[in-house]
Formats: C-alpha cells, structure tokens, sequence
C-alpha cells in the first residue's frame, strides 16, 4: 500500500494556501460564507458530543436534524467548513474557532475513553449492540438510530480536513484514535453482517479511512475501507449495469467517491472502472441543465424526466456537492486532454448553476431542493434555523471555490476554470495572477509575477466554445490553437516574469433539451444556465426563509399550474434567433416575440446563479401557435387530478424514502422496503408507524397506495392506539398500484393535538404492507 500510495498521479492540486480568489461572484460568495460560519455558535454545536461523553454542555444544542437523531452531524460539517476557510483565505478568527472546537471536541473524546467521539443520542448503547453483530438495519437506520455510519463520517471527515488543511496535531491524533476505535468496534463482523449494515447510508466512510489509510501509511485502515464498500452498488458498477433507477441518490455517490479512493491506494483497476462508469451513467441520462440530479432525493427513471416537472423536490444540492468530488478526482487520475476537459466542462456548470446558485446572497443560506418544476421557487435556511445535510455541506461548498481552477503535473499547470484568482507555485517559482470578469466577459488574462524557465500552461477549450473560436495571445502575438473543443490547449516555452496569456472565449446562447422530452428546453450562453424571474399568485408573499420544521427544506407554497406558466411559442424549433442581449447589462437577454404567458413581454432571462427570492422559469415548453391550445389542455389535464389531490392533502409519507419517513419519525419492527418498477414500498412482519401532523385538525381521511402483487396480506391499521380497521389487500381490476381511503372519526382528529400516529401492524403469519404511499387529507 505505501508503494501505491507514493505513486503520484497524472494531475495533482494545489495546497489550498497557494490559491487565493480575487473579487467576482465566487469571492462573494466565499466572503459571505465566511460571516455565515462565524454567525454559528460552537458551543452549540459541540453540545451533542458533550452530552453524550457526560459532561455538562455550555449551549444546548441547535434545533432541527441537531435535536432530532441526526445530532452531531453539523459538528463534523463545520469543523471541515473551517479547515477549508482557513485553506481558502488564512483567517486568524477562523483558525481560531478552528482550535477551540476541536479542542471541544477532544474533551469528549476523552471522556469516553476509547477513542469513540461522536452525537449520536445514546450512541454507546447502540454502537455496543453492534459490536455484538446484533443488527437492526433499515435504508436510514442501524439498531433505530438514523444513519449512524453517515453522521459519524462527518466527524471523521471534519477531523482530517483540519489536520490536513490547518496541521492541527490534535485533530490528526483524534482521528487515528477514532479510526482505531472503528477498527475494534467492527473486528468481529462477518462479511454478511458488514453487507447488511452498509444498507444503511454511510456516508463517505470508505473513502475517509482510505485517507486514514494515507495519512498513517498503515493498511488495516484500507482493509476497513474495503469493508465499509457495499457490493450491492459495487458490482452492477464493476458489470458495467445501470442499476441506479430509484436508489437514494446522495447515499449512493460518496459510496462511489470511496471506490475510487480505494483504487487510488490499492490499485485495484475494476473499483476504478466502477467509479468511472457511474460518473458517465450519471452525467449521461440523469443529469439536467444546472448539473443537477435526483427527484425527491432519488434517481428517477433514466428514461422518463417527466418526474423533473412535476415534483417541487428538484435536484439535491448535496448530490452536486458530492458529484464534484468524484469528478474532481477522476479528473486527477486521467492522462487525457480530452477526458480531463469533459470532467472540467461539467465541474464549470454545476459549480456556477447549482452550487453558487444555491448561496443566499447578502445573508447567507442554502437552498436544499431546486426545482426544476416551471414557475416554483426555493427556499434557503437561516443561521439558527434549518441544520439540513446541504446546510453542512452548502458550509464546505463555498468555502472551497479556488480547489480545482488549477492543476498541475510535474512541469505543467493547467487552468480547469476562468475564475478571478491568484496561483503561487512554490516549487516552481511560479506566481501567476488570472484576471476575468468571466461570465460577463467571455476572456481571461494570465499575468506572470514570477516565472523561471521551461514549463507548459495547458488552458482548457471548453465545449461550449465553437470550433476554431478560441484565441490565445501571448505579450500581444497570436498563438496558433490547433485544439478542438473539449480538450486542452498546451502552451510550452520559456516563461519570464511579465510575462502575459490573453484567452477569449466567445460565449454563444444555445438551447439544451430537456433528455428525452422534445418540446422542453432550457436556455444557456456559454456554460452559465439563463433563467427568468416569474410572479406568481396574485397578492402572493412567498417565504423564502425556512424555519425549524422537519419539513422546512421544501418550498412547500402552492404550486403554480404548469400550463398556465410562460412558454416558447414559435413557427419553428429553430427559435434561438429570438434571444437578443440588452445593452449594457451582462448575461441578460429578452425574447420578443417568443415568450407568452402572463407579463411575457417583462420577462428577462439572467443567470440563475443570481437569481434568488422569486419563483423562475428554467426549463420552457415549446410550442408552434396551431398546436398551443392543444398543448395547454394535455398539460392541464394531465396536471388537474394531481394537483386537486396535493390541495386536499394536510400531510404525506413517501413510503420508504429516507427523508420522507426520518421526516414522520418513522419506527417499526421487522421492516423492510424495496423497489417496484422505480415505485418505492416500505412492509413489516412486526409493526411500522408514522407521525402525520394536522395543526388546524381538519384531517378526515387516510388515503393508503398498495399493490395488487400483494393481495392476501392481512394487517391492522391504527391511529393514536385506535384500531381504524383491519386491511385484506385484494388484486381489484386495473392499473397494479391502486388507494384505498380510510375516514377518520371526528372525536380522533379533535382529540389528536394536531398530531396523528398512523401504525400498521401485521396478522400472525402476515405482512403488513406493502405501503406505496400514504395521504392524509382534508
């Protein structure tokens, strides 16, 4: 292993300290980033570890996921958050805040002395069971503690991002001792048991013991890794089969970070080849314009985007988070121009359209969904509200923005993205300034402070760049681009200081369909994702800032009807003509005559990254003017039951999708879920319950989705402890997945207190269930 490890790969980055941005929307971003992270209280934070080691907390703990069995994980977030801040901008302050929390955080440790540190509630009971090969396991939970593995991987990650990004010892000498205390608490597993557990989301576990793996040279933390590495995704990888079709999509992608890290350090070429695989897989057919994936945080049907329409849970903005990562290291292990821009074209719009975009300017904030659904709207937490997974890693996201602008190999650097910036590149003497008001601008200027002698600059030729467009000047004298785009432009010679790389990118507005739907589009110049700001209902005030709900992530306001929202409307497909730029404000553009819909004329296409507190328009319908009344009636019609159904309904339950059900407080007994045909169904041959919520009491029926593959099972249904009814599942004639509903007595609901536990519990020698969905309505 140390052998492997030692071989240095095609491309490499730069420590973070070498690389500083200058002014532009991502040193915005960063700054407000940075005033967002010293907002959060550490005491709070570190409150969870406290209590659970015994000791007394000097601030209770933040509410939210903090409070409810996700405790701890914003520790582990916030704490990689400042490693990368400190990386990113040298801040004394956050330094400082860096050495108290872990500092905090290692009083804890040894308290509990055995090198466990963690917030999970009443962890040591459950982590005991587990050491005993004792497993309860659900999709979300191990021995009824939710993702136990996931939120300990912050943890882990937290503590080495501070060693490897600030040196603090401290934090180095934890992380060996909780890795160590990993290695004992698992030693006795069999490699069935290891399998069932990891049907749990575990984080990137893998990959941050393959990093443990690095930092100690010891290869029983890559065996650990190995462990930690689910087949049940590996192999179909490894075969080269897409079997992502409803999988929980961000439990998914750090599993495939870690395949890949693995590889780094084993070698193993089948982990990467997997890895590889799934990246294409899903930047192929389940990736939309902003870079974005997942509907209601699952793949969806690669061959059915439809489900992107329709839904307000649009792309998950901790899945591009962790899409980044896989690209960023595929990108370091390829040896090609051309595979290396592809990851760089892809890193470049998901970066400014997803998670710039998903920033709250001013203020701060992150968003957790983005819908794609036309004419919805986001919503983004506040600093004591909101303690989602995209809040942690929406923390890390911004304050990494100059990690990969610029690579290097052993003579050359390349520049991966037009980002105003500084590079110092120690060993070679090199100290380069990019100047670019990019993407208003579509050029760039490399400016040499410091050069010594012979190295080559390679500067991506981004796809959306036109044949034969790009120009390079150096000190003033064209150079000759022989490159095609979608590869890398190598500039090598002797370089002096002064010396000065004058690159244009002529940025075109293009259209980009909607995969397999020919009549939607989105709009884009360059690479950036253009985007209108819409009105909604008449009077409306929308909430844009979550509060402290479990729900609070989703804009959960009315949904506007989709044929009612703007459109395209054009003789012709070829409609790109219409778009005309206006003077004197960059990225904006009007559309006369192509747009209807209410206030058409008004509307401005901009970039989404700047486009914020509003409901918007993304992707458009097209459509000739013959066929328009044609269209509208299909939309509405198709749209007209669905709709009736979410006003009527007071509160549901995804069943057996992991944010739905942690969100209702999910428990049960002998549980089990799987896929149907990409539908999800949660059954019991025990008992599983929910919490539904009806604040203003108005709840008069439950509506319950069930299989005809499931006729003959028998089960009870109750409510607060009511028996409601007992359920024989029958095959009635017509589509497979059918609802029944079910009143509720008056005396139920007024007596509920607002709040509804609905259980099912399975007949002797039956199963309760399958549940397809769950509705609780007016």
């Amino acid at each position: 292993m140390a052998t492997t490890a030692d071989i240095k790969p095609p491309a490499q980055l730069f420590p973070a300290a070498d690389v500083r941005l200058s002014p532009g929307p991502f040193f915005d971003a960063q700054t407000t980033d940075l005033h967002y992270l010293l907002a959060l209280d550490p005491d709070r934070l570190a409150a969870p570890f406290l209590r659970e080691a015994g000791l007394p907390v000097k601030s209770p703990s933040y509410g939210n996921w903090e409070s409810t069995g996700l405790d701890g994980h914003m520790g582990g977030h916030y704490l990689s958050a400042l490693a990368l801040m400190v990386g990113a901008t040298g801040d004394a302050e956050v330094r400082q805040r860096l050495n108290y929390f872990v500092a905090e955080l290692r009083r804890a440790q040894i308290a509990h002395g055995n090198g466990y540190l963690g917030g999970i509630p009443d962890g040591d009971a459950a982590w005991a069971e587990v050491a005993k090969g004792q497993l309860k396991v659900d999709n979300f939970s191990v021995n009824g503690r939710w993702v136990p593995w996931y939120n300990l991987h912050k943890t882990f990650a937290g503590l080495r991002d501070a060693w490897l990004l600030t040196g603090n010892d401290e934090a180095r000498r934890m992380l060996v001792a909780l890795s160590d205390w990993a290695l004992r608490l698992t030693r006795n597993l069999s490699d069935a048991q290891w399998q069932d557990m990891l049907r749990s989301e575990h984080g990137g576990m893998n990959e941050v013991l393959t990093d443990v793996a690095q930092i100690t040279g010891d290869a029983q933390y890559l065996q650990l890794a190995q462990k930690f590495s689910h087949h049940a995704l590996l192999q179909p990888l490894i075969e080269q089969r897409d079997e992502l079709t409803g999988l929980h999509a961000n439990t998914q992608i750090p599993k495939v970070i870690g395949f890949k890290r693995v590889a780094d350090l084993s070698g193993d070429a089948d982990w990467l080849r997997a890895a590889r695989f799934f990246w294409q897989t899903v930047h192929d057919h389940r990736t939309v314009a902003i870079g974005g994936n997942s509907v209601r945080e699952h793949f969806h049907d690669a061959g059915n985007f439809q489900p992107m329409l329709d839904e307000v849970e649009g792309p998950e903005t901790c899945n591009t988070y962790n899409m980044l990562k896989l690209t960023q290291l595929l990108f370091l292990s390829e040896s090609t121009g051309a595979r290396q821009a592809q990851y760089g074209d892809y890193y470049e719009r998901a970066l400014y359209n997803h998670i710039l975009a998903s920033q709250r300017p001013g203020t701060g904030g992150f968003a957790y969904f983005t819908p794609m659904r036309p004419n919805h709207y986001r919503v983004y937490s506040q600093v004591d509200q909101g303690m989602w997974c995209c809040v942690g890693s929406g923390l890390e996201s911004q304050a990494k923005y100059g990690e990969f602008i610029y690579t290097h190999d052993e003579d050359s650097v390349s520049v991966n993205l037009f980002i105003a910036s500084t590079l110092h590149w120690r060993e070679r003497h090199l100290h380069l300034t990019q100047s670019t008001r990019f993407p208003d601008e579509g050029r760039s200027r490399i400016t040499l402070q410091e050069a010594q002698n012979h190295f080559g600059l390679r500067i991506r030729y981004p796809a959306w760049v036109a044949p034969g467009q790009l120009r390079i000047k150096i000190n003033g004298r064209a150079f000759a681009v022989k490159t095609r785009p979608g590869d890398y432009v190598e500039i090598r010679r002797n370089w002096a200081a002064g010396d000065q790389v004058d690159i244009e990118l002529p940025m075109r507005t293009q259209l980009e369909q909607m995969p397999g739907m020919a009549n939607t589009y989105a709009v884009l110049h360059g690479p950036i994702v253009l985007a209108a700001k819409t009105e909604g209902f008449v009077g409306e005030h929308l909430k844009v800032l979550a509060d402290d709900s479990r729900m609070g992530h989703i804009a959960q306001g009315p949904v506007y009807p989709q044929e009612a929202a703007p459109l395209f409307v054009s003789d012709t497909r070829h409609f790109i003509k219409y778009f005309k730029p206006v003077a004197g404000e960059p990225l904006t553009f009007t559309a006369p005559g192509l747009i209807r819909g209410k206030n058409a004329v008004k509307l401005r296409l901009i970039p989404f990254f700047r486009l914020h507190d509003s409901r918007y328009m993304i992707y458009w319908a097209h459509s000739t003017p013959a066929e328009l009344p044609a269209l509208q009636a299909a939309t509405a019609r198709a749209e007209h039951d669905r709709l009736a159904l979410d006003a009527q309904t007071i509160d549901q339950v995804a069943p057996g999708e992991q944010q739905p059900e942690s969100d209702h407080f999910f428990k049960g007994e002998g549980v089990e879920s799987g896929i149907n045909k990409s539908a999800r169904w949660r059954h019991a041959r025990g008992w599983f319950s929910y919490e539904l919520s009806d604040p203003t009491r108005q709840a008069k029926a439950l509506r319950l989705s069930f299989s005809t593959l499931d006729a003959g099972r028998r089960f009870k249904l109750f409510i607060n402890g009511q028996w409601l009814s007992t359920i024989e599942l029958k095959a009635p004639a017509g589509d497979e997945i059918y609802a029944l509903d079910y009143e509720i007595p008056p005396e139920l609901v007024e007596n509920s207190q607002g709040k509804l536990q609905v259980k099912f519990v399975a007949e002797p020698d039956s199963i309760a269930g399958g549940l397809y969905g769950l509705r609780l309505l007016k």
